[in-house]
């Protein structure tokens, strides 16, 4: 008895004393900035921004990904403690989507009531569109505007190939279908000039109204100013294109002077993932171990329902994924329909967002990759990044939906096939080859000779029938007839804001947007949470170094890495060599789907 009434005493004295306590303790912070202060992030924009998950270096990020830069940004949007944010922009490597993408991420911080102040000193066209989208756009004064237009720059190989006496043979279907010409002509088709121009002449409408929008300039203004271009820090803010001529330090006092002259902190690396390098002791290896592996710390069970965004980048191969001989993303079939199949399996993902940033490749690949999407039951909708043409376009016709960027590149209906004949080459070299063959069509996959009269008859056949299989799917995909859709086919390339018009795709928007699409479509509530899972998973450290496990047909690094310093060095001798992974992807596939060519905007 008296052991219970001890107990109940002390039991009595500990809820005493923890109220105590409890009243005692202070009040929690409260975190809107003091009256006499204000905060600022600041938030650097550099390198690719490559989509998907990306693995962690062993001393943290390589680079950040598309996901981690957006989500520093929406952070700062939501961060009740900042008052404004600073946009270091660094010569960011970026496309069209992923333009739109950052200039939207921008938006939302702005309409929670933020200013938002860019800084640049490279001064080329992608930094100043990103710069238009802020309140107010600063320069050094010895920087230049470098805002001179678009430019298509496309390489054409056949003079080399005579030189080396290799003889190119391309066959396609669909007059726009161009992608096979940098190896058959010396200059553009009036069909390839007439689909450049057309894209060239939508980008640069879409300059002009970013700038004309933001500066508050008459777009005539805008194309003279552009013609006169590039344009010193002074005459910039002349012309009405930037606000202010300062140093990177001086950026604090100009913030001073926009708040009456309130103390600023600027916090600098605002939201930059930190990776623990600590790895002293047993715990320390294994953790070592861990990332080198690409093994993630378990975190706490989620019961929330989730969306998986699958990720499709890269050169579309049969296989595995993979880096080329560029040392570029190559998107296997194998890797892919993996995802696929493991987001179609999982009972937590309720929809699925296909994230396509792909010009095409192997027409068999894209085929297969396709198949695995149309079997999903669950709600599938499609984000098209910067490219989705071609194979990039076909693995996207199944979805419920598809939203693409404003710059996005897309469609590109149509398929190619051919080879490069070296027997020239080789007797140049000294080399002989002797034949023995049975079969009429036996050397249709030869790389010594061009194709025989039977065999580019079997050739062209099988790329019809491929076309065919083309236009009917992607009829059906955009709920049209099959010779409605061919019109608009043909191997021509457009803008999303093109394909709109035409019905290639249903509605301009970001991968958020698509995301908030595909979870409306599973039924969920708009205020309603979920997880997001990415797919593939990112390459860990270990496979960035030796390649990926169990694949013995990786690209050699020591290669990669040459072709890639080379580039660094050279980057019209890095243009020219891109036709490399084109020729590395003939001797594979015969029936191509691909985009041909990139657009060079300065």
């Amino acid at each position: 008895m008296r052991n219970l009434q001890t107990t109940i005493i002390a039991l009595l004295a500990f809820t005493v004393l923890q109220q105590a306590c409890f009243a005692a303790a202070p009040a929690k912070q409260d975190q809107r900035p003091v009256a006499n202060k204000v905060t600022w992030a600041q938030i650097e924009i550099k390198g690719g921004y490559s989509e998907g998950a990306q693995a962690p270096g062993l001393f943290g990020e390589i680079e950040e990904s598309l996901a981690s830069g957006l989500r520093r940004l929406a952070q700062a949007a939501d961060d009740e403690t900042l008052s404004g944010v600073v946009l270091k922009i660094n010569g960011p490597n970026i496309g069209w989507g992923k333009l739109n993408e950052f200039q939207q991420a921008i938006s939302k911080i702005k309409s929670k009531g933020k200013k938002v102040y860019a800084w640049f000193d490279t001064g080329n066209s992608k930094d100043y569109l990103l710069a238009t989208s802020c309140d107010k756009i600063c320069m050094p004064e010895s920087a230049s505007l470098m805002l001179l237009g678009v430019r298509a720059e496309v390489t054409f190989y056949k003079n080399l190939f005579e030189l080396l006496d290799i003889k190119a043979e391309m066959l396609r279907v669909g007059e726009f279908k161009s992608a096979a010409e940098p190896y058959t002509r010396s200059e553009m088709s009036p069909e390839f000039r007439k689909v450049t121009e057309a894209i060239l002449d939508d980008y640069f409408r879409q300059i002009v109204e970013m700038v004309s929008k933001s500066r508050k300039l008459d777009k005539k203004r805008v194309e003279e100013i552009i013609d006169t271009a590039p344009l010193t820090a002074p005459d910039a803010k002349a012309a009405g294109m930037i606000d202010h001529v300062i140093y990177e330090d001086e950026i604090s006092d100009l913030i001073v002077q926009s708040t009456a002259g309130l103390e600023v902190t600027l916090k600098k690396r605002y939201a930059k993932k930190k990776i623990d390098t600590d790895f002293s002791g047993f715990a320390g290896m294994v953790k070592m171990m861990n990332l080198l592996m690409g093994i993630e710390p378990r975190g706490a069970h989620s019961f929330l329902p989730r969306i998986a965004v699958i990720h499709a980048s890269g050169m579309i191969m049969s296989g595995k994924s993979k880096s080329d001989l560029m040392g570029s993303k190559v998107l296997g079939s194998e890797s892919f329909i993996k995802a696929v199949e493991k987001a179609n399996r999982d009972p937590k993902v309720k929809a699925i967002v296909l994230r396509v940033d792909s010009p095409g490749g192997s027409a068999l690949a894209s085929d297969l990759m396709w198949r695995a999407l149309d079997r999903v039951k669950k709600p599938f909708v499609v984000s098209m990044g910067d490219v989705a043409a071609s194979g990039g376009y076909y693995i996207s016709m199944g979805a419920k939906r598809i939203f693409a960027e404003p710059g996005t590149l897309t469609g590109s209906i149509g398929v190619f096939g051919g080879k490069l004949a070296f027997n020239g080459l080789f007797n140049k070299a000294g080399l002989t080859t002797s034949v023995v063959s049975r079969g009429k069509n036996s050397g249709l996959l030869s790389p010594l000779n061009t194709f025989s009269d039977s065999e580019r008859a079997a050739m062209t056949k099988m790329l019809h029938s491929t076309y065919d299989l083309f236009t009917k799917k992607a009829a059906a995909g955009r709920g049209m007839e099959q010779a409605a859709l061919e019109k608009l086919a043909r191997g021509r390339v457009y803008t999303g804001a093109q394909a709109l018009k035409v019905g290639l795709i249903d509605e301009l928007g970001t991968l958020d947007d698509a995301i908030l699409h595909a979870a409306k479509l599973a039924g969920m509530k708009p205020d309603e949470k979920f997880d997001r899972l990415e797919l593939p998973r990112p390459v860990s450290p270990f496979e960035q170094f030796f390649g990926p496990v169990g694949d013995g047909a990786s690209v050699n690094k020591l290669s990669t890495f040459n072709l890639k310093a080379i580039g660094q060095f050279s980057p019209m001798a890095h243009r020219a060599m891109q036709v490399l992974p084109v020729i590395q992807l003939f001797s594979k596939e015969r029936v191509l789907t691909l985009v041909p060519y990139q657009f060079i905007v300065r």
